[in-house]
């Protein structure tokens, strides 16, 4: 009797010591596969944005299935050529200055408004090369940095048109397949489950289309502001660094301080040379009002319109979540939190709706 205790305790040792390797494998695998689950992610996105479009096209203007995901991957193709066009002229024409970029005269501007900003504060009887304990940053920065910058960013060309291409071509067969995705994670589910979990899937499918499609119309709406108030004061470059900060909103909380920070160094480097208390200051105090005013704008009326109608969560419930995913796994778990957190609530309705915290959870949906 000993004896087979004893082997019976050996062989679920070796049972969990064969589950635990099992596990590392597969941690091991995904890790090494990382960028195709990247590429599936944003393939995912790019579908559930495309899906209102197709079921437009099939369901009101009677469009072939087929004719309809080539009309909607070519407006998203366009779409993406349409932004990369703003950026080309301003990298052609980066590239060039900076081919041509004297670092010392560079380095010489930004010493001299530096002095400027001292000299105005000093006028106004505030000390603020002292306060900062004259720690002579300018000398220390590498302004050769720029061009080394650009030269990485032009290597990075090639990885990324790869994962385009996979992006693409992924999509297209999302978008041409609707259950294609479906039918993936339904190999995984234990039979018996299979019908709650398609009603769990067409929900969170519909739930996730509304919330991404908001995020585009959000970025609009910013955009639009950005390139007004930045048009409107002369700064070079408007539509691009418009786009950029209307982009970095995606990230909540974070996105909008680093925006703010670029818009104020922007706008302060395109009158680069000029008067600083004559030009420079009040130009940028006028764009930082801009700024203030679109994201006021966009914190009490495009981000809880977007979260009341798509995600079906009150604004506190989603803070909390966006504050925790944060703590717990940085500005990746803040820009994810959000759809997670929808297909969570879905599956807990759809399976366990006897709870009554839910019941209270999951009211909306």
């Amino acid at each position: 009797m000993q004896e087979m205790n004893s082997k019976t305790i050996a062989n679920g040792i070796l049972r969990a010591l064969g589950v635990i390797l099992a596990i590392m494998l597969v941690l091991y695998f995904l890790f090494k596969i990382q960028s195709v689950i990247v590429y599936i992610a944003v393939a995912a996105v790019i579908s559930l944005i495309g899906r209102p479009i197709i079921l437009f096209l099939r369901e009101r203007l009677k469009f072939n299935n087929t004719v309809a995901v080539v009309v909607t991957m070519t407006l998203l193709l366009s779409l993406l050529i349409g932004l990369v066009g703003l950026f080309i002229p301003l990298i052609i024409e980066q590239g060039h200055n900076l081919a041509l970029l004297n670092i010392d005269q560079l380095q010489l501007n930004i010493e001299n408004l530096y002095d400027q900003i001292i000299t105005y504060f000093q006028f106004n009887n505030i000390d603020l090369e002292q306060s900062i304990k004259d720690s002579h940053v300018l000398s220390k920065l590498d302004f050769a940095i720029i061009p080394n910058f650009l030269n990485s960013f032009i290597s990075g060309l090639g990885t990324f048109s790869i994962g385009l291409f996979s992006v693409l071509f992924i999509s297209f067969f999302f978008l041409k397949d609707s259950k294609l995705f479906e039918d993936g994670i339904m190999t995984f589910v234990p039979s018996g489950n299979e019908e709650r979990s398609k009603r769990s899937i067409t929900t969170i499918k519909d739930l996730l289309s509304r919330y991404f499609v908001g995020l585009i119309f959000q970025i609009l709406i910013l955009f639009v502001i950005y390139t007004i108030v930045l048009l409107v004061f002369g700064i070079d470059n408007a539509i691009v660094i418009a786009f950029l900060c209307a982009l970095l909103n995606l990230v909540p909380y974070i996105g909008p301080l680093v925006s703010g920070f670029l818009m104020l160094l922007l706008s302060m480097s395109s009158n680069l040379g000029e008067n600083f208390s004559e030009v420079i200051l009040p130009k940028t105090m006028y764009v930082m009002i801009g700024f203030i005013f679109a994201q006021l704008v966009d914190n009490f009326f495009s981000q809880p319109y977007i979260f009341s109608k798509s995600v079906k969560s009150h604004p506190l419930e989603i803070f909390l979540i966006i504050i925790i995913s944060g703590i717990l796994f940085g500005v990746v778990g803040m820009i994810v939190a959000i759809p997670t957190y929808t297909a969570i609530k879905v599956i807990l309705k759809e399976f366990l709706s006897d709870y009554n915290i839910v019941q209270k959870l999951t009211k909306g949906l």
